[in-house]
């Protein structure tokens, strides 16, 4: 295993770090294990980083040419894939993602070494860019950096940053345009390539007929289109599916969620502070008094409890009645009472339906019964199921269209489980009659208006409190309203 190459200055030094968390970030996608990840990465970066400093010489013996070369992330990750083609030719493909070795074995890897005009647009248009240009895309749209973090690693004026950025985009655009155009095509592919040029550079243009069942059976004009609207949000898929290949969105997205990560640790603390709630030591003082106010119920409870307590009576139906009345919302440890405790079914339950901390409500608000009772069923037979009729979704579901055009339509399916996962199946019905013709980082299955996606053999782990998704394209006639009864393995999710 190569050693990672040492920093030529203090400036690569400051980017190596980051640029070897985008590399892992990729090869543990790539690879059945921590190990084979480390390793993965680590050959890949070598071989990336000696690949950019021999185009970055040559530059520099040819009298000022530019080298054309990717930027310095997508290079390395590029170069992942190389390295991972190589350990499957040299006998370590066990050490792989099977489904990435099914690909590197396929049509689908030939596109990325074949003839250079065979190769996806994306990748030849983001190669034909100036580096600056193209590190400003790839480091905004993939990386999902915020934009003043990408113009100060760049050297941009950040107030000029979101402009320049449209103007980057809209040359991306040309160059896809250029490299779609320049593409051995048959006559079919020929005879749309000027209309798909005019519908995609307009979001209000509508896409004919002909033209979106054409994309739906193209690969290669599908991805030109892709390439070819600005608007609407597929940039990021577009470029990270074009240029890195297989497992291309599965990164995009764990690229976001590293971003999320890094930005959100001071989110509690600005929120508190946007919200104009007190922090630091008025929070801790405001903790305090609510813990005393706390204890002083308590005792008066007890003592309340006490005094009321029927002694030397048979009568136990009022002591009971006195036991239950205890404030729902209250935290403190409640008196025993003659009935049966709770199960740790229903205990689960009513924690998983409290959303931020409980507190004390006033006491002329409180509710006197028992909680999860009314005073028309107090002394009704316990449910047999208490666990079942109480149960929270174990699952959330966001939905969301992409984009959208005549017949078909692009979108992400983002499921947030309270239970940790080691496969997962989630399943849904359309209304209008869609139908679901490509998926990513999910197997795909479809019976009527009924959809179920399972997981691929690199997602089928997910953590409590965490989330799974994927995409998928679809088409629709007349109209495309959203998807309903959302499950997870079975189990109804809220939306």
């Amino acid at each position: 295993m190569p050693d990672l190459p040492k920093p030529q200055d203090a400036a690569e030094a400051a980017l190596f770090s980051e640029y070897w968390d985008a590399v892992l970030s990729y090869a543990d996608l790539c690879t059945s294990g921590a190990a084979s990840a480390n390793q993965l990465a680590t050959d890949a970066f070598a071989l990336g980083i000696q690949e950019a400093r021999a185009a970055d010489a040559a530059t520099g013996r040819g009298a000022g040419r530019r080298s054309a070369r990717l930027p310095m992330i997508p290079l390395l990750l590029t170069a992942v894939r190389t390295t991972a083609a190589a350990w499957e030719a040299g006998g370590l493909g066990h050490r792989l993602d099977p489904d990435l070795r099914l690909w590197l074995n396929s049509d689908k890897a030939a596109r990325y070494t074949g003839p250079p005009l065979m190769r996806p647009v994306a990748l030849r248009g983001l190669k034909d860019m100036q580096e600056a240009d193209a590190s400003l895309l790839w480091l905004a749209e993939v990386e999902a950096m915020p934009l003043p973090d990408v113009a100060r690693r760049l050297g941009l004026d950040p107030a000029a940053a979101a402009l320049e950025l449209d103007q980057v985009r809209a040359l991306f655009r040309d160059r896809c345009h250029r490299a779609h155009v320049d593409s051995p095509m048959d006559a079919q592919c020929r005879s749309y390539a000027r209309l798909l040029d005019a519908v995609t550079r307009s979001p209000a243009a509508e896409t004919p007929g002909d033209l979106s069942r054409h994309l739906a059976t193209c690969v290669q004009c599908a991805e030109a289109a892709a390439c070819l609207r600005l608007h609407g949000g597929g940039a990021p898929a577009a470029l990270a599916g074009g240029v890195i290949g297989w497992g291309g969105l599965a990164y995009l997205e764990r690229r976001r969620r590293a971003v999320e990560v890094r930005q959100g640790t001071d989110r509690p603390k600005k929120k508190a502070l946007e919200s104009g709630e007190p922090t630091d030591g008025t929070e801790r003082s405001r903790v305090v008094r609510h813990g005393l106010l706390g204890a002083a119920v308590l005792l008066s409870l007890l003592a309340l409890g006490v005094s009321m307590m029927p002694f030397g009576s048979s009568d136990d139906t009022g002591a009971a009645a006195h036991d239950d009345r205890q404030p729902v919302a209250d935290p403190s440890p409640s008196l025993p009472t003659a009935g049966p405790l709770p199960s740790a079914s229903a205990s689960r339950s009513a924690a998983a339906t409290t959303r931020g901390p409980v507190t004390k409500s006033d006491p002329a608000d409180s509710d006197p019964e028992p909680q999860g009772t009314s005073s028309s069923t107090a002394h009704a037979s316990p449910s047999p199921h208490p666990s079942d009729s109480d149960a929270a979704p174990v699952c959330r579901v966001q939905y969301d269209l992409v984009n959208q055009w005549p017949g078909g339509f692009q979108a992400t399916v983002t499921v947030t489980t309270t239970e940790a996962l080691s496969g997962w199946r989630v399943a849904w019905s359309f209304h209008n009659g869609q139908t679901v013709g490509q998926m990513w980082d999910a197997n795909l299955d479809q019976h009527g208006s009924r959809v179920t996606a399972e997981a691929a053999d690199y997602n089928k782990s997910v953590a409590a409190d965490g989330s799974l998704s994927f995409g998928f394209l679809g088409s629709w006639h007349g109209k495309n309203a959203e998807p309903y009864d959302f499950t997870l393995n079975g189990s109804s999710c809220a939306r």
